[in-house]
Order: structure tokens, then C-alpha cells, then sequence
């Protein structure tokens, strides 16, 4: 079975734009934590501001990993960081077309859209501000899971035609 002319170019695409929004909150980050009056591009106002999520204390390891371990350690990541891993993983495994690697990316995918409302309902409801970045993370999450779950159908359909 070939991939899909689609799927590679949306692949690529997701992937390609979820790596940037995840170097893009990196620098934010780390630039607000070196300079506090750092402005970044998408910090619109009060109540818009990425800068302002990203440096909150859900802007790393989900605002979970701190209650097993400490603030600082390794494992804390900033969420971003988490992205890179993740939208890494998600082209890298996409050249593969086994069952097994369908079937991770449906998982992965699963559990990114599940940090995403995660995160979006903390944005909405504790923090009460709009995240462009987050938003358009939370946009590519869903959209990998639809082109995992197309692919997974896909091979899944071939598997049964050739037995």
C-alpha cells in the first residue's frame, strides 16, 4: 500500500507548522524567563497573551508533572518541548506503513487531543485569556488525529482484502 498523495502533503504540513509553533513558544518562553518585559509577537493584549500562558505554571509538564516531581527538574518540561517530541515522532513514524505504526499514531494522537482540551479548558476557564499559538496547536492535534484515523482505516482495509 503507497501513501496517499494527501496524507503525505498533510503530514508534512501538520508536522512541519506544529514544529514551529512548538520552537515559536520555546523562544517565548525562555526569552520571558530571561527578560519579564519581553514582548512577544503574539501577546495582543491583557487578555491575549501566549507569553503569559506559556510562563504559567500549566506551560510545563501540563501543570501535573510538578506534583510528583520538583519544579526544576529535568522532567518538568515546558509543554513546547513536549511538542517538538511529539510532532517529531509523528513524521518520522508516518514514513512507516505497518499496523503497528498506524496504530501508535492513532494512540499518540489520542492523547495529544486529550492534553489539548485539557489545556484548552484551562485556558478558557483558570487562566480566562486566548492563546494564538495554543489554539493553532490544539487545530493541528485534531487534524493529525484525522489523518491517523484515515490512514489506520486504510490499512486496516487492505489487511482484510489480501487475507
Amino acid at each position: 500500500m503507497a501513501m496517499p498523495k494527501w496524507e503525505r502533503k498533510a503530514r508534512i504540513f501538520l508536522c512541519v507548522f506544529g514544529l514551529f509553533l512548538s520552537v515559536y513558544a520555546l523562544h517565548v518562553e525562555l526569552s520571558r524567563e530571561r527578560d519579564p518585559e519581553y514582548r512577544a509577537l503574539c501577546d495582543l493584549g491583557e487578555s491575549v497573551s501566549c507569553s503569559k500562558v506559556f510562563t504559567s505554571r500549566w506551560g510545563r509538564g501540563f501543570g501535573l508533572v510538578q506534583f510528583f516531581v520538583a519544579k526544576d527538574s529535568p522532567l518538568n518540561q515546558p509543554n513546547s518541548v513536549l511538542g517538538l517530541i511529539f510532532y517529531t515522532l509523528q513524521m518520522g513514524l508516518g514514513l512507516s506503513l505497518t499496523k503497528k505504526a498506524a496504530m501508535f499514531l492513532v494512540f499518540a494522537s489520542w492523547v495529544s487531543v486529550a492534553g489539548s482540551l485539557y489545556l484548552a479548558s484551562i485556558l478558557a476557564f483558570v487562566l480566562g485569556d486566548f492563546c494564538l499559538v495554543c489554539v493553532s496547536t490544539y487545530i493541528v492535534n485534531f487534524a493529525l488525529l484525522f489523518t491517523n484515523l484515515r490512514r489506520r482505516t486504510a490499512i486496516e482495509g487492505t489487511k482484510e482484502k489480501a487475507g
